[in-house]
């Protein structure tokens, strides 16, 4: 089997990590992987901690928290595998996952990004992501494809999609090499839609497969609706339409988002008393206005 680098990013979440890497070492040896553990915002070295659970773990402390872009970019930069596939640490994964992966990329030279069937942890029949629909540039929204469906298997073949999951996704060295890092002024949420739109950029497409699926513990890192999730996806959509849209696009959204939508989530979290996530809302609009949409160069100096 080609190599394959699996990176994941733990952030004070030790238990969550160990979870995950007792699920790899069920259906993979050491020799089988290069796993790259990145340990962000690690006040301590931690690497003995997780050492018994996967043998031969690159692990990697950054005593600075990067976020989910950052995080995942250094491990990318420490990576020597044909294939990198980017893990959630709140993610398990089951018996054959890599090889069919692999297999899907081996066949269709089209796809850039590919992201498995995502189904909840919790309820293991029960689907989280099987796509994505396409964007609406003016407002900002697309859409899951099956969540909360049943999983009967009708999401079983491989297909063309609007965006991949970040919990999830595998591509080739050679077209990350060609496509780019990801950008890092997101610290978290967009950054995986932002790094399609580089690989669409390079001529390749985005896919997802139901071939294999991935559990995922939705949630576990920042929480359903805490200040900073609301933050963060409030500033994100406004600066992943800056970056890959046209003046007149990005003009048309902004108005619907500064005049409809952001009052809207704050009128709604004041009628339910909760003050800190409307100041979210405002701190995130307003870093647009006081920052630039362009990335700092995130040139690739990687696998030496």
């Amino acid at each position: 089997m080609p190599l394959t680098s699996i990176i994941t990013v733990n952030f004070h979440q030790a238990a969550v990590t160990i979870a995950l890497l007792e699920s790899i070492s069920r259906s993979y040896r050491a020799e089988d992987v290069e796993l790259i553990l990145v340990d962000n915002g690690a006040a301590q070295d931690q690497a003995g901690l997780f050492d018994p659970y996967f043998k031969n773990i690159k692990y990697i402390r950054s005593v600075e928290n990067l976020g989910f872009a950052g995080g995942n970019n250094l491990g990318i930069r420490q990576a020597k595998g044909d294939y990198i596939f980017l893990l959630n640490n709140d993610t398990e994964i089951p018996a054959g996952c890599l090889e069919t992966m692999q297999a899907e990329l081996a066949a269709n030279e089209k796809i850039g990004l590919l992201s498995p069937l995502l189904l909840y942890f919790d309820q293991k029949d029960l689907v989280q992501y099987a796509g994505f629909t396409p964007l609406n540039y003016f407002t900002g929204r697309n859409a899951y494809i099956g969540q909360f469906e049943r999983d009967h298997g009708q999401f079983g073949q491989s297909y063309s999609t609007a965006f991949c999951h970040g919990a999830a996704v595998m591509c080739r060295r050679q077209d990350l090499l060609n496509a780019g890092l990801m950008d890092e002024n997101y610290f978290l949420y967009y950054e995986e839609l932002d790094w399609c739109e580089k690989f669409k950029r390079i001529g390749k497409e985005i896919w997802f497969t139901g071939k294999t699926h991935v559990y995922h513990k939705e949630s576990v890192s920042v929480g359903k609706e805490s200040p900073l999730k609301v933050y963060f996806m409030t500033r994100n959509r406004m600066l992943f339409i800056r970056k890959n849209t046209g003046w007149i696009t990005t003009v048309l959204f902004s108005l619907y988002f500064c005049f409809i939508a952001c009052p809207k989530a704050v009128l709604t979290y004041l009628a339910s008393g909760k003050r800190n996530l409307a100041r979210q809302v405002f701190s995130g609009l307003w870093w647009n206005f006081t920052h630039k949409k362009h990335s700092k160069n995130l040139g690739i100096t990687l696998f030496r």
